[in-house]
């Protein structure tokens, strides 16, 4: 019996090679978008599990209330750490403190790595169950000991056994590598970690680590922490919610525990609550899947009812010679089984070309396990799935026809049988405007953001980290020489470059200030050349000036900075600024400068403060290029130069309007996966209509034929057989508009910098939409309309 229903399934779909073929095409591209969909699903659903102790690791996050400002975020303090293995140990099994993940020089010999990696507490590797490549457990026996990544022991040692070698860190530190460890794993949160350094040496050869053992406010570093096997995280949380009671501190510090199953997905914090993060993406990208492959389904059932005429005499007369309707559903479901194995067939050729291109588009390092029964049973399962979603309604529908009616010719589709069709062509092109709109929108919100105005001026600025004090003790020389060059315009260094912000404290003071406001600001060390080079706009006041010895106790306040403050008047302003544990320091504001957008892009700018470097907090050294000058001329002059103050750190730099760009990778790789979706949903939906038109420009060749020989023009023709398409894509248009507002309002609610909706987006996706199906179907329109009604009457 099987046997028989895949044969004549298998004669229907050769004889009807180009509805065979547009029902292929659009299963085929939806079950493809579904399995990419799919394999980014599953990569961003096993964040970090390759770690052992997946569902026992926590990041260790602080709740602090500032006045009104809320905020969550990772940084915490040495002796938090030191009180949750000691105090707050029951719950633990263990707790680690570690630096943040930062570049270093590793060098050996004549070769030299900069590359990023954490100082870290020995519990870390315990928390994380490194080993080493050989299968050791991973240790950092002493002081002068360092886990090196696979990677990096080949490109420093090249493939002989690194463990027990010596390799210089930074600028003098020896260390001895006491394992070679896998490369992290690319989908986690430590794939750029490449070295693993132990905290004692970091306390030693950094003086202000050791002074922030003893200090609660000074939150720079991180804490993790594995959890005691069966613990309940709820009433852990609950118990070590108040560890920083009692410590002197002002901004009503609480201690969160969060789980690593929910650092990639659940990564976004507004006002001391989760607000998901990621999984917003994944709830997106699979209902963008499901809706193109449901477009796909609905191809094939509109294709198989709309030729219910053609096939109404073999249900006839199969029913008459004793066939049951069973068999009949039967073989028609064994008709679009079939025609879906097929499709997959197909599907899984075109993600084989397609995914290097997904990969390098979502930043990811996916592949098909082709040998893995993971894979197989759910695409299987799938494909058996849409089989019987496609071809369920044809089969009831058609398999419902009288014998009677249909052998003595009375049968007819009808009205009521062209009802069904239509409501699909309906949700088809409702799924694909409201497709069309959500894509307009994400773009229009990140040029919009992109076109926001910085405050400064990112072109022809490079940034060159400062991994030692070479730069910082010979600065005066290198500034003047690279000046004399002619390759550079102006140079400067800071604590933090112009895209980032390293440093936030809390300790200025001012008159009129409430007291009991805790506040906070980004802090900005910098030399007094700062200004010129970054190209910021003076609002107020003026810029730092050599002319001016007292601006060694300047300060300038950005835009945000005054209105937080509530000063009037902020020129020649006293501000006292207590920083760590040195006494407080009397500043006077000397200018205000307009908003420097360093963070997020999406976000408000915060409260800055800019003041002279006296004491060598800077990190990073910025060089404007002479604009007289190609690119490729000026940086092997400054790098020359650099080299020559800096000869043991190779010369690496950034762009900063790259380094900007950067920002927006999130959004970008968001905005491009949906159009490409948005297209492929639309293709799918244009074959349908495509089969439909060219099916009822057969169905209608002889009305078309009598129409020409009393006078009908083409044009009305190509109206006639147009008009009814065309409504129905109006129809869904109406549907789509208000849901597509709807999400995309909510959509853009997260960012507090964000487009307004414009009706123009709905009326250009109105033009697009009918644009779409009118080209779809005027070809068949149009040649069903020029084709000789001799011929079309002598059809039978």
């Amino acid at each position: 019996m099987i046997r028989n229903y895949i044969r004549i399934a298998w004669r229907s779909l050769s004889k009807n090679r180009v509805y065979t073929i547009i029902n292929m095409a659009g299963l085929a591209t939806g079950m493809a978008v579904v399995m990419l969909i799919g394999l980014w699903i599953r990569d961003e659903l096993n964040y970090n599990k390759d770690f052992a102790h997946y569902n026992q690791v926590v990041r260790v996050m602080l709740t602090q209330t500032r006045g009104n400002e809320v905020s969550t975020s990772f940084s915490t303090s040495i002796p938090l750490g030191v009180a949750l293995r000691t105090q707050y140990a029951a719950g633990f099994k263990k707790v680690a403190t570690t630096s943040w993940n930062a570049p270093h020089i590793l060098t050996v010999g004549d070769n030299q790595l900069s590359r990023q990696g954490m100082f870290v507490q020995p519990d870390m590797l315990d928390i994380l169950a490194l080993q080493t490549v050989d299968g050791r457990k991973a240790v950092l026996n002493d002081p002068s000991s360092i886990l090196i990544t696979q990677s990096v022991a080949i490109a420093l040692y090249g493939h002989a056994d690194a463990t027990g070698q010596s390799l210089k860190f930074g600028d003098s530190t020896i260390f001895r590598v006491a394992g070679v460890i896998p490369d992290m794993p690319y989908n986690s949160d430590f794939r750029d970690v490449y070295y693993f350094a132990p905290w004692a040496n970091y306390v030693r050869t950094h003086p202000w680590v050791k002074m922030a053992e003893g200090t609660w406010s000074e939150n720079s570093f991180q804490t993790f922490a594995q959890l005691e096997d069966h613990v309940d995280l709820d009433k852990l949380r609950d118990r070590v919610k108040s560890a920083e009671d009692g410590h002197g501190q002002t901004d009503k510090p609480v201690v969160v525990l969060h789980p690593m199953s929910r650092w990639h997905l659940y990564n976004s914090f507004w006002n001391g609550k989760n607000t998901g993060g990621s999984i917003q993406y994944v709830w997106m990208f699979g209902l963008i899947g499901i809706f193109v492959l449901l477009l796909a389904c609905i191809n094939f059932m509109n294709l198989s009812t709309a030729r219910s005429d053609k096939r109404a005499k073999e249900v006839g007369i199969r029913k008459s010679v004793g066939s049951m309707r069973g068999h009949l559903i039967g073989q028609f479901l064994s008709e679009s089984i079939l025609m879906s194995l097929l499709s997959f067939l197909l599907a899984l050729a075109l993600v084989a070309v397609a995914l290097p291109w997904f990969n390098a588009v979502s930043d990811k390092q996916m592949h098909i396990s082709w040998g893995n029964p993971v894979f197989w049973l759910p695409a299987l399962g799938l494909t058996l799935l849409v089989g019987l979603i496609a071809g369920s309604y044809p089969a009831f529908y058609l398999s419902s026809f009288k014998p009677v009616k249909v052998l003595k010719g009375a049968f007819r589709a009808g009205r009521a049988a062209t009802l069904p069709r239509q409501i699909l062509i309906v949700v088809q092109f409702t799924v694909s405007v409201a497709l069309i709109v959500g894509t307009i929108v994400v773009y229009q919100q990140i040029n919009f953001v992109k076109d926001r105005p910085v405050g400064y001026s990112r072109e022809g600025l490079i940034t060159v980290s400062l991994l030692n004090n070479d730069i910082p003790n010979h600065y005066a020389a290198l500034h003047e020489e690279l000046l004399q060059s002619g390759a550079a315009v102006s140079t400067c260094m800071s604590s933090s470059p112009t895209t980032d912000v390293w440093n936030n404290q809390s300790g200025l003071t001012w008159e009129g200030k409430d007291p009991t406001m805790t506040p906070t600001f980004s802090i900005f060390w910098n030399t007094i050349d700062y200004g010129a080079t970054v190209g910021w706009q003076v609002s107020a006041g003026r810029d730092f000036s050599q002319r001016f010895l007292s601006d060694s106790l300047g300060m300038i306040l950005n835009e945000t900075a005054v209105r937080y403050m509530g000063l009037k008047n902020p020129i020649g302003a006293q501000i006292r600024f207590v920083h760590g544990t040195a006494n407080p320091i009397y500043y006077h504001v000397v200018g205000v400068v307009k908003d420097m957008v360093m963070q997020s892009p999406f976000a408000p700018v915060k409260q800055a403060v800019y003041v002279l470097d006296n004491n060598n907090n800077v990190n990073v050294l910025t060089v404007k290029i002479n604009p007289g000058l190609s690119v490729s001329q000026a940086l092997p002059a400054i790098g020359r130069i650099i080299k020559k103050y800096n000869p043991s750190v190779p010369f690496e730099y950034t762009f900063n309007d790259e380094e900007y760009a950067r920002k927006f990778e999130l959004e970008d790789r968001v905005g491009k996966l949906a159009a490409y979706f948005t297209v492929l949903a639309i293709l799918v939906s244009c074959l349908g209509l495509f089969g439909l038109s060219s099916f009822m420009a057969e169905q209608r060749i002889k009305e078309i034929g009598v129409r020409k020989v009393l006078g009908a023009s083409i044009v009305s023709l190509w109206a006639l057989l147009s008009r009814d398409f065309l409504w129905l894509v109006g129809l869904s248009f109406f549907i789509a508009i208000p849901l597509a507002y709807y999400v995309m309002s909510g959509w853009l609610l997260r960012y507090a910098y964000r487009v307004p909706l414009s009706i123009w987006v709905f009326v250009v996706t109105m033009g697009l939409a009918l644009l779409i199906a009118l080209l779809t179907v005027s070809w068949q329109a149009l040649r069903a309309a020029r084709a000789n009604p001799v011929r079309s009457l002598r059809t039978e």
